[in-house]
């Protein structure tokens, strides 16, 4: 979504009904700039793009990402390439009816990326690009294998001759149920939102996939990504803590719960009927944190192997657990995030257990009053 001279603009990959893999850039524009619910839409009745371009063997081509860079307006486009090297192809689009082809941003091939994701992805799908508070840019990838994989980032600069330069990067999100985020570039920060897609069979309910909480984006000096809940989701607390009980205590459905230790620490979230516990374990001298939640299978009898994530030691480690429903994401210091889908079953219980002396502050989430 774009605003074009005033005109509220959506920006999308089109297919037919014979689609395999290469798509079309299409543009629709609101019906009616000034009606704010934005729900009449009046589509362009031809692409501005009808395909990748030719001579670079291109076999998927889909995700445009508009953004603007000196004064003017550009577009990625994610891209994979029939050697199975992915990329990300860079357009000129000043003008949203009219796209030029600028080359390629960035492919597979670049050590950085090959340092950070392997060569596992035949394809990168939904890049997103945005400039951090301290000048660098920061290129997000969702990595596509054949089926949707993972989710990465890069880090770097921006040329003049709008060429990506990455100097480190890493996985977005350490859990199974993050992909395709979405940012939105603000004069003083840069929001991310991911889709948080079902880890079950879909038809056990009315919906598919729930968006994560809104994520502040920033890069450490090493070139590491700095991320924390956006500050706004502090006013869905409840007016007060709920208090944490010595032993177990119980949860509510939606909470923001902090959790610093100095020592070894299990946190356990939610209790099965053998017992079992949805835990996380905090090592400060390791610098490790583990997600295990053995006794919660994945959909198709995936294995629920515990996530495990590191980051550099520290005295004092400490946790953030953003939980609503089945969405649980973990904020690991600001240096990493772990976002996974545990459904609750009839006979579980949610409540709090912490088995050393850290210290722990909860707040239940409440839909925000309107003054």
């Amino acid at each position: 979504m774009v605003d074009d001279e005033g005109v509220p603009t959506a920006v999308y990959t089109g297919v037919d009904r014979d689609h395999a893999g290469l798509g079309t850039i299409c543009l629709a524009r609101a019906a009616d700039p000034d009606d704010a619910t934005l729900t009449e839409w009046k589509p362009l009745p031809t692409p501005v793009l009808t395909g990748p371009p030719e001579g670079l063997g291109v076999v998927m081509f889909r995700d445009p990402f508009v953004f603007r860079h000196d004064g003017r307006r550009w577009a990625l486009v994610g891209a994979g390439h029939a050697d199975g090297t992915p990329s990300v192809l860079l357009y000129d689009c000043d003008d949203l009816t009219d796209w030029r082809f600028q080359g390629v941003l960035l492919d597979g091939r670049d050590a950085a990326a090959k340092a950070a994701f392997g060569d596992r992805a035949t394809g990168w799908e939904c890049p997103q690009l945005y400039a951090t508070r301290g000048g660098e840019w920061v290129l997000v990838v969702s990595l596509w294998d054949g089926h949707p994989w993972t989710t990465g980032y890069l880090t770097g600069r921006l040329d003049t001759d709008l060429r990506f330069g990455a100097r480190t990067g890493g996985l977005l999100d350490h859990g199974r149920d993050f992909y395709a985020p979405a940012v939105l570039q603000e004069p003083d920060r840069a929001l991310m939102w991911g889709w948080s897609w079902e880890a079950r069979e879909q038809g056990e309910a009315d919906w598919a996939g729930v968006l994560t909480a809104p994520r502040v984006v920033d890069v450490h000096p090493d070139g590491a990504l700095r991320v924390t809940p956006a500050p706004e989701l502090y006013r869905l607390h409840a007016p007060e803590p709920f208090v944490i009980a010595p032993g177990r205590a119980a949860l509510p459905a939606a909470y923001d719960l902090t959790v610093s230790a100095r020592d070894r620490t299990t946190v356990s979230l939610l209790r099965s009927a053998s017992g079992a516990g949805l835990t996380v374990r905090l090592d400060p001298a390791e610098g490790t944190v583990t997600l295990d939640r053995g006794d919660w299978p994945r959909k198709d009898a995936e294995a629920a192997t515990p996530v495990v994530v590191h980051v550099p030691p520290h005295e004092e480690l400490t946790v953030r657990v953003l939980a609503d429903g089945s969405l649980y994401e973990l904020f690991v210091e600001d240096r990493a995030t772990v976002t996974e889908r545990v459904y609750q079953r009839p006979e579980d219980t949610r409540e709090l257990g912490v088995t050393s002396g850290a210290a722990v502050t909860g707040w239940e989430l409440v839909p925000p009053t309107r003054g």
